[in-house]
């Protein structure tokens, strides 16, 4: 249960990025397969764009990141972006990645926390 404080402080640093991987529901009972682009990466999820909604829960797997990775997670929210039936669906990790630190876009951030050009 999260405790929310007038000063909730955020866990880690949202990325907005373009990477395009594939999603599968792992659910029957909502097939979904498709070619999708993760807009927005943190270490406690990513927002997927996706062609249609998936029902929050639904366990997914997210294939063919960069280096050839693969990871499962489960949809935590889905929200419609318009007339064109397309949304925004946020994944959160479960179990095990595999990915390989050394290939990108894992390779382009340091291992010894944030860096913020222009604060001081």
């Amino acid at each position: 249960m999260e405790i929310l404080t007038p000063k909730t402080t955020r866990r880690s640093t949202r990325l907005r990025v373009q990477i395009p991987l594939v999603v599968t529901s792992m659910d029957r009972r909502h097939a979904f397969a498709a070619q999708c682009v993760a807009l927005v990466v943190s270490p406690q999820g990513c927002g997927i764009r996706t062609s249609q909604a998936l029902p929050i829960e639904t366990p997914v797997l997210l294939s063919e990141l960069p280096g050839g990775g693969s990871a499962t997670g489960r949809v935590a929210n889905c929200l419609p972006l318009g007339k064109d039936s397309s949304s925004v669906t946020s994944a959160v990790p479960e179990g095990k990645t595999t990915r390989s630190k050394n290939v990108w876009p894992y390779n382009r951030f340091s291992a010894h926390g944030e860096g913020h050009p222009g604060r001081k």
